[in-house]
């Protein structure tokens, strides 16, 4: 009986040292790979950042010219004569969106 005690004690001694070095192990692991990923992450922001700050900025919209503004504003005005055909616009919705478009 005595040795049979004495392998069920060495064999939990062994199981328990075999889980505290496994835990140990995945914890140090894990905290590298936390590593690892927060350094990416931080160099990935500073690609961003140099990307953004070399990119230069976009050329602004070229300004409307008189013959676009009148030619927009013809066919909006084309545009409210049909939806006041097709009965969706009264007589006097329509007066206004035509005085706003004439007038603006």
């Amino acid at each position: 009986m005595p040795g049979l005690l004495r392998g069920i004690a060495r064999t939990a001694v062994v199981a328990g040292t075999a889980t505290a070095v496994s835990n140990r192990v995945s914890r140090r692991q894990g905290g590298r790979w936390a590593e690892q990923e927060a350094q990416q992450q931080q160099a990935a922001q500073q690609q961003q950042q140099q990307a953004a700050a070399a990119a230069p900025p976009p050329p602004p919209p070229p300004a409307p010219t008189m013959a676009d503004d009148m030619s927009s504003r013809i066919d909006q005005l084309k545009e409210l004569g049909a939806l006041k055909e097709q009965g969706l616009l009264t007589e006097e919705e329509f007066a206004q969106q035509k005085s706003k478009l004439l007038g603006g």
